[in-house]
């Protein structure tokens, strides 16, 4: 949907509803009454275990030569584009619902007029507002989180921090804010609510209230991610320019160490941070052009040098050889973003005015790609290869 400037939201009524039941499946369906009757459902009832798979493989099957500006998810279609050669974007729009409606009339597939939006700037998308500008967090879902009382236990702290971990992609170093309060959910921990816990608890509340508008991908422009590690979370944020040049961020993600990885040593702390950043955003890396990987990871030069890797080095090695990235040393002081995403619970994202770029021609850069030219040499899936054969 990037790049497109008007969106239109179809929404099949009574989904499942619009299949017919295979002719010899239909006595498998027999419910009891308690008239003693027996009732067969001759459409796709809900509740049958493939019935999801097979609605959406239906409609994804019907709309697949439409898919470039009319994609689906189950019984919602998205409808979406932007102006072309002599022609407004309104014509080229009201062409393709043109063009949706036909396949829908084909297939016998039909629409609730009450949840469609046509032809609109934005429409919801998913639990999200999706528009030219980007994706933004429904604001009904905000204020709920915001609106929350103090939790009294508990089952009330998990409901409240269920809900936020909807939105956690909007927010700058969530795992490190909610840190204090997730200590209270261990078990056979007595509920105690501290002012750390109140103050964490504010902290997520302040985040999202002023959650940034990110970026649709845009695979036609290169990705480059910013990762970095402290001493109880990782964080990452995928990012790209945008048309007019601007830096934006496409998704944030952090999440906390576990007890094992709060005793690695630095270095191995920093590639886990990288490791945690491929494997989130693998679905826009995997398969890129070459991106790039700004990370606060000095100590790494002489991790890679060493001649006696581990046997945990030797698996994140085989597995950063299947990306095609050069890593950048960026000091945590200009590295502002990752480094704020793993950092202090009480962190303000508020305090965050500005990104500072490191010129191309760092010095420091050649040293830390050690990194990448390692992992992809013949040498490094060797050694990967050994370490192992000796597990």
């Amino acid at each position: 949907m990037s790049g497109s400037v008007i969106y239109s939201a179809i929404d099949l009524t009574d989904g499942f509803y619009q299949i017919l039941m295979r002719e010899s499946d239909i006595p498998l369906t027999a419910v009891s009454t308690p008239s003693g009757m027996l009732w067969e459902w001759l459409v796709m009832p809900r509740g049958l275990k493939n019935a999801p798979a097979t609605f959406n493989r239906m409609v994804s099957h019907v709309l697949r030569p439409l898919r470039a500006f009319a994609p689906n998810y189950f019984d919602d279609i998205f409808v979406h584009i932007r102006a072309e050669d002599g022609l407004s974007a309104v014509d080229v729009h009201l062409r393709h619902l043109r063009k949706v409606f036909e396949k829908m009339r084909e297939n016998k597939l039909y629409a609730n007029i009450k949840k469609c939006v046509f032809c609109a700037p934005e429409i919801p998308v998913l639990g999200c507002y999706v528009s030219k500008s980007g994706v933004r967090a429904d604001p009904v879902k905000i204020s709920s989180i915001c609106s929350w009382p103090t939790p009294k236990n508990q089952t009330e702290l998990r409901q409240w921090l269920g809900l936020a971990n909807y939105l956690h992609k909007y927010t700058k170093d969530y795992a490190g804010l909610i840190q204090p309060m997730s200590s209270l959910l261990k078990k056979d921990v007595a509920w105690n609510w501290r002012p750390e816990h109140q103050d964490a608890f504010d902290a997520v509340k302040k985040s999202l209230a002023s959650a940034p508008v990110l970026m649709l991908p845009d695979t036609s422009r290169p990705f480059h991610v910013v990762c970095d590690a402290s001493d109880f979370a990782i964080g990452c944020a995928l990012m790209q320019f945008d048309a007019e040049g601007r830096e934006r961020v496409v998704s944030y993600q952090s999440r906390q160490m576990k007890p094992a990885e709060k005793n690695y040593p630095v270095h191995d702390k920093e590639l886990l941070a990288m490791r945690y950043a491929l494997i989130k955003f693998r679905v826009y890396l995997l398969g890129e052009q070459t991106f790039a990987v700004y990370t606060d990871h000095a100590s790494l030069r002489a991790a890679m040098k060493n001649p006696h890797l581990s046997q945990r080095m030797a698996r994140w090695l085989s597995f950063f050889a299947e990306y095609n990235f050069v890593v950048h040393y960026k000091p945590g002081k200009n590295n502002i973003l990752a480094d704020a995403l793993s950092r202090r619970p009480d962190y303000d994202p508020r305090r965050l005015t500005r990104h500072q770029d490191i010129p191309d021609d760092d010095d420091d850069d050649d040293d830390c790609a050690t990194c990448v030219t390692w992992a992809s040499t013949p040498q490094c899936r060797a050694r990967s290869a050994a370490a192992s054969a000796n597990c």
